[in-house]
């Protein structure tokens, strides 16, 4: 093991680790160096496929995009894809590998740690800079003893470790001294400094507050990181909880369904960022409205959640919309419920053998054991309604899903695999054009097909714009430079070795 190495902590979940272990592969990718990330475990439904076709947490994926460099399963060698009911998914090198509850996943914790080590141990052979990620809180003292992903992860990678705590929330004092009390010993000393989060506000005024938890912590604050609105992708549903971007009610409405298990929401952030497009996520039917276009997103466990569209009365809302002629599009677990019945023969998916779908799609849909997961490059068909704007327009895109479909009617468009080159059909369109449905994850990063829905829906013209790739590479410049301003990378860089 040769690279140097450094791994973000914090004091809980969603206090900004991610972030913040996104943009040291930054800088560290700025200064030349050749720089992986590197989360043991991830438990999220937000998920992206390599190019090999494995599969790993988005946020690793945004890290190592940030890093200038390839995901890979290495990168996050185990993800947990929750599926409600204490029950979740298992994925081991990027390849789902059955369903556990959290009871029974403690069995198999001493398997995963041997794949775990192998993967780090071959990273840090690999690569210049590593920046190791941690979960959760790492001082959950009736779990600690099945940890695999924070103080464990850590000694083994004799990493030091950077303990982030977000201000924001309120309790910077009790959340970071708190947990530095709960380490034991051995992990205390790997504790290299602490950073504060999220700080709003007058920096002076807190210079007291620097000097109190240094003195009761007995470890420098390396750091105190102003809140600025970056758009990094978020790594989970738990971002959707809290306040989104303003958005310009004057053009166009859409509305996203919040189903519970909600996944790759981040398919639909180039949209919420394109001016004159108001996007809203609604969970009830009191908040539908009259929306210019209804998506239903991808989701963990389609027939559960198509269950909840029964159960709240969206599903009646969706297909009164269509009746009168409103425009829907149903990505991947949202395209299978656009269909006429959905098939679990082998109970796959859910308990339940059969469900019937929306039927507003000419489909049907049937759950294997296998699972898809490619990156494509897709062209679209010709055809009514979107496809008249973007017919021959290529983009690069993912799937990532159980079950396969049967289209009875017109396609959405064609791709090739990354491991199958032969064009396969992809998706399904009602034959007025207002409903689609298809598997491919991505849909809105081309700024060509954000121009010609926003024409589709009727609004209005606009210039200019950018794809999300190149926006993303914005934002991840952005945030190397605001981390520069605000830790003491002099400081970091010498407890990593440098």
């Amino acid at each position: 093991m040769t690279a140097k190495v450094v791994m973000v902590q914090g004091t809980g979940s969603s206090v900004g680790k991610s972030v913040i272990a996104a943009g040291l592969c930054r800088i560290f990718a700025q200064d030349g160096y050749r720089v992986a990330p590197f989360k043991a475990q991830n438990m999220s439904n937000n998920s992206f496929v390599c190019p090999g076709g494995g599969e790993i947490g988005r946020a690793q994926a945004v890290q190592a995009e940030s890093a200038g460099v390839e995901p890979a399963v290495e990168m996050n060698p185990v993800l947990l894809k929750p599926e409600g009911d204490g029950r979740s998914q298992v994925v081991v090198l990027g390849r789902a590998d059955g369903r556990l509850t959290a009871a029974n996943f403690y069995d198999r914790k001493r398997e995963l740690w041997s794949v775990i080590t192998q993967c780090l141990e071959e990273i840090m052979k690999t690569y210049d800079v590593v920046v190791i990620e941690g979960a959760g809180s790492p001082v959950e003292i009736n779990l600690k003893r099945g940890d695999i992903v924070n103080m464990k992860v850590a000694r083994h990678a004799k990493a030091p470790v950077l303990l982030v705590g977000d201000i924001d929330r309120g309790g910077i004092f009790a959340s970071l001294l708190g947990t530095l009390d709960l380490f034991d010993p051995d992990e205390r000393a790997l504790i290299a400094g602490l950073v504060v989060n999220k700080f709003r506000g007058d920096m002076s005024l807190f210079r007291s507050g620097v000097e109190m938890l240094e003195e009761r912590a007995g470890a420098p604050v390396l750091g105190v990181i102003p809140y600025r609105e970056l758009v990094i992708p978020e790594e989970d549903a738990v971002a959707l909880d809290g306040p989104r971007p303003p958005a310009d009610r004057s053009d166009v409405d859409i509305a996203v369904i919040r189903l519970p298990r909600i996944s790759n929401f981040d398919d639909f952030g180039p949209l919420e960022r394109e001016p004159g497009i108001s996007l809203r996520y609604v969970s009830r039917i009191e908040e539908m409205g009259r929306p210019d276009l209804v998506i239903i997103p991808g989701t963990k466990t389609t027939m559960a959640d198509l269950g909840f569209l029964r159960d709240t009365g969206l599903a009646d809302a969706i297909v009164r919309h269509r009746e009168a002629e409103g425009k829907i599009i149903g990505i991947c677990g949202g395209f299978q419920m656009l269909g006429s019945e959905i098939l679990d023969p082998e109970l796959t998916e859910s308990d339940v053998a059969t469900a019937r779908g929306l039927r507003l799609l000419d489909v049907i849909t049937t759950f294997v054991s296998s699972k898809e997961t490619s990156q494509v490059r897709a062209e679209f068909a010709s055809g009514p309604g979107l496809l008249a704007g973007l017919a021959g327009v290529e983009i690069d895109a993912y799937e990532i899903h159980m079950g396969r479909t049967q289209t009875r009617g017109r396609n959405f468009l064609y791709m090739r695999r990354a491991n199958r080159p032969d064009p396969q059909a992809d998706g399904a369109v009602s034959e007025d054009g207002r409903v689609i449905g298809t598997y491919v994850h991505g849909l809105f990063d081309d700024q060509r097909v954000r121009t010609a829905l926003r024409s589709w829906l009727g609004g209005k013209a606009l210039a200019g714009g950018i794809h999300s790739r190149d926006f993303r590479q914005q934002q991840y410049d952005g945030l190397a430079e605001l981390l520069r301003e605000s830790l003491d990378m002099g400081k970091i860089e010498a407890v990593m070795g440098f």
